[in-house]
Formats: structure tokens, C-alpha cells, sequence
């Protein structure tokens, strides 16, 4: 995946700001906002690792636990007459809603490294 870093089990993103002149991201699937920035690629990936190493120390000092990213449960919204297509094409096919949204995700992901 281009412009994604990972660290300790944390994405983050990574991209420019031509006004500013400067790389930048934020870490994805927490709700905290954790950002980082930089000159160069090497600093943009040292201030993001100190930035998710500054978090966990954080939430270690203040006794909580740090939001884990992506923990497979997630709410999803569409249309009614999408959701009762889908709903008929799972009992059809004799899996879940579940089963049937996880395998559409995952052939919609696999089309797209192709």
C-alpha cells in the first residue's frame, strides 16, 4: 500500500503540503489524533514512531488502555434496498451477512492489488 507507514501495530499516513513544504500524517484507526511531520522521509518516519511511542507512554502514565486499531467491528450505513439485496444474496448463498459483507471487502481488496 503506498503512503502508509506501520509501526508497533500503528498505520499512519503520509503526505505533502507543497505550501508548507513539509511531509505530514496522522495515524489511522484510532480515535486519538496523533500526528507527525517532517523535512525529509527519514524525519517524517522518526517523528511518527516517537509520536505512537509518545502515546503508549501516555496512556501507560495515565493508567488507560491505548485504543487498539482496527479490531475487525465496524458500523456500516447504506441504502435499505442495498442492505435487503444483500441480506437475500447471503441466505441465498447459506452464510451470514457478516460472511457475505467480510467476502465482498475481501475480493473488493484483492481486485484492487491486482
Amino acid at each position: 500500500m503506498n503512503n502508509i507507514m506501520e509501526y508497533k501495530g500503528y498505520n499512519g499516513t503520509v503526505e505533502y503540503s507543497q505550501t508548507d513544504n513539509i511531509l505530514f500524517g496522522k495515524v489511522l484507526g484510532v480515535r486519538s489524533l496523533i500526528s507527525y511531520e517532517g523535512q525529509s522521509v527519514t524525519e517524517l518516519k522518526q517523528d511518527f514512531e516517537d509520536a505512537v511511542d509518545d502515546y503508549l507512554e501516555m496512556c501507560e502514565s495515565e493508567g488507560v488502555e491505548p485504543e487498539k486499531t482496527y479490531k475487525g467491528c465496524f458500523n456500516v450505513r447504506i441504502d435499505p434496498q442495498l442492505h435487503k439485496e444483500a441480506c437475500i444474496l447471503a441466505q441465498a448463498e447459506h452464510i451470514s451477512l457478516n460472511q457475505f459483507i467480510e467476502l465482498s471487502v475481501k475480493d473488493k481488496i484483492m481486485s484492487a492489488n491486482r
